[in-house]
C-alpha cells in the first residue's frame, strides 16, 4: 500500500497536497489525521501545521482484473474482459480468440479460475463479494445443458422407478439442478458424496 505525509495550513490543505503527491482522488485513499494544527495567534505566532497520512487503496476488482489479465497472458491468451457489479456480486465476462483453452472440458478449467479470482478478490477487499466468471457466454449454454439433464434424468428416474446419480459438478451447477426440479411431481433431489466429487441424486418418491 502506497502512502505518504504531508502538511498544509489546514487539514483540507494537507489532504489536498498528499492527493496532488499521489495523483489520485479522494474516494481511492484512506486518511488519517496525525495532527490537527494550529491556527497561532494572529494566525501567525505559535501557529502549527496539520499533518496527515494518505495511504493509496487498492480497488479489490481492478486488481482482480490485472490479475486475471496476467494468467491468462500466461497461456498464451489475449482477452479482454467485461466487469459486471451488482450488489457485492461481480461478473467476469471473458472473450477473445482460443477462449476454449479457458473453459476447458466442462467447464473445469473456467471453474478452476473462478475459484482462484473468488479469493483474490476477497483477499484484498475488506467486503466480501461473490464471483462468477464466464467466457462467451458458456455459463448460459450450460445452464441450458444441466436444465435440460436434469428433466431427463427426473424422468429416467421415474420410468426405472429407482434413483439416478448425476455426474459430479460445482456447488452453483447443483443449485441449478436443484431449482429445475424442485417444483416436479414424484421426484426429490439430494447431495451426496464429499467435494470435489460431490453429486446430486434423483430420487422417486
Amino acid at each position: 500500500m502506497k502512502e505518504i505525509t504531508a502538511s498544509g495550513q489546514t487539514i483540507e490543505e494537507a489532504v489536498q497536497a498528499a492527493l496532488e503527491q499521489l495523483n489520485t482522488t479522494r474516494d481511492q485513499v484512506e486518511i488519517t489525521v496525525i495532527d490537527q494544527g494550529k491556527k497561532g495567534l494572529f494566525g501567525v505566532f505559535g501557529a502549527k501545521p496539520a499533518i496527515v497520512k494518505v495511504s493509496l487503496v487498492k480497488d479489490p476488482i481492478k486488481e482482480t482484473e490485472k490479475y486475471m489479465k496476467e494468467v491468462t497472458a500466461n497461456m498464451n491468451l489475449d482477452v479482454d474482459i467485461q466487469t459486471t457489479i451488482e450488489g457485492k456480486h461481480v461478473t467476469f465476462e471473458l472473450n477473445g480468440e482460443n477462449i476454449a483453452i479457458l473453459i476447458g472440458k466442462r467447464g473445469q478449467t473456467l471453474n478452476a479460475l473462478q475459484y482462484l479470482i473468488h479469493l483474490v478478490i476477497n483477499r484484498i477487499s475488506e467486503n466480501y463479494y461473490t464471483v462468477t466468471l464466464d467466457a462467451e457466454g458458456y455459463r448460459g449454454r450450460r445452464q441450458e445443458t444441466l436444465e435440460s439433464l436434469a428433466l431427463k434424468m427426473a424422468d429416467k428416474a421415474m420410468r426405472l422407478n429407482k434413483k439416478v446419480a448425476l455426474e459430479p459438478m460445482p456447488a452453483f451447477e447443483r443449485k441449478i439442478i436443484h431449482s429445475v426440479l424442485q417444483g416436479k411431481p414424484g421426484i426429490s433431489t439430494y447431495s451426496d458424496g464429499e467435494e470435489p466429487h460431490r453429486h446430486i441424486v434423483i430420487k422417486p418418491k
